[in-house]
């Protein structure tokens, strides 16, 4: 099976809702809040699909807010039968990529405390737990992490970021991974390093909606 990722489209929506309650429980998107996330200009939302019959495999997507420097993943989940094929991590690197060209320096988002299989996924990607929103989780009044990349720009995150696509490609047949592979460094903005941590530490008192999601078994 040859796995694409592509813009995710309203046509995909009901096959997003056989997905969301597995994936996510009582605590999961409605049908229309996604219509709404696909019309939400802040929003962009990616299907990871076969390319043969286009069944939808998952989905993933970010908000960009802070004038873009920040990219906030909302949700990432994969079809239970398709788990455990590195289609949640696919996503993930289409995430960061197409952040990176929308401008954003970092990626941020929330998990629950207690998805350690989600955890150990972004820790691959140089995730780092900066702190812990109390009873975050409307379902069950859990914590969530924040977690946060260091700056995509970096020479060491687009070194791990080369290592993973190379791991990535031995583990399946994915679509679109010349963009990874090439993840170019960006230019300064002009910025310096004091003003872009500034900007950081400010992104990060930022307060999300309570019912962003984060993915389960990738």
């Amino acid at each position: 099976m040859v796995i694409e990722i592509r813009s995710l489209n309203i046509s995909d929506l009901e096959e997003v809702m056989d997905i969301e309650p597995v994936a996510f429980g009582s605590h999961h998107w409605s049908y229309q809040s996604f219509v709404n996330e696909l019309n939400n200009s802040l929003g962009r939302y990616f299907a990871a699909c076969d390319s043969k019959t286009n069944q939808l495999l998952g989905y993933s997507g970010f908000w960009l807010v802070n004038n873009n420097e920040e990219a906030h993943v909302t949700t990432l989940a994969v079809h239970p039968e398709h788990r455990r094929q590195h289609i949640g991590e696919r996503l993930l690197i289409n995430n960061i990529v197409e952040a990176r060209k929308c401008g954003a320096r970092w990626l941020t988002l929330e998990v629950r405390m207690s998805n350690e299989t989600a955890q150990k996924l972004y820790y691959k990607y140089g995730f780092k737990s900066l702190g812990v929103r109390k009873h975050y989780y409307q379902d069950n009044d859990e914590d969530a992490l924040v977690l946060w990349t260091e700056n995509i720009e970096s020479p060491d995150f687009v070194k791990l970021m080369h290592e993973r696509v190379v791991y990535i490609k031995g583990k399946g047949t994915f679509t679109g991974l010349e963009t990874a592979e090439s993840f170019p460094e960006i230019k300064s903005n002009g910025k310096t390093a004091e003003a872009a941590e500034s900007s950081r530490k400010s992104a990060q008192q930022t307060v999300s909606r309570a019912t962003f999601n984060s993915a389960d078994e990738c």
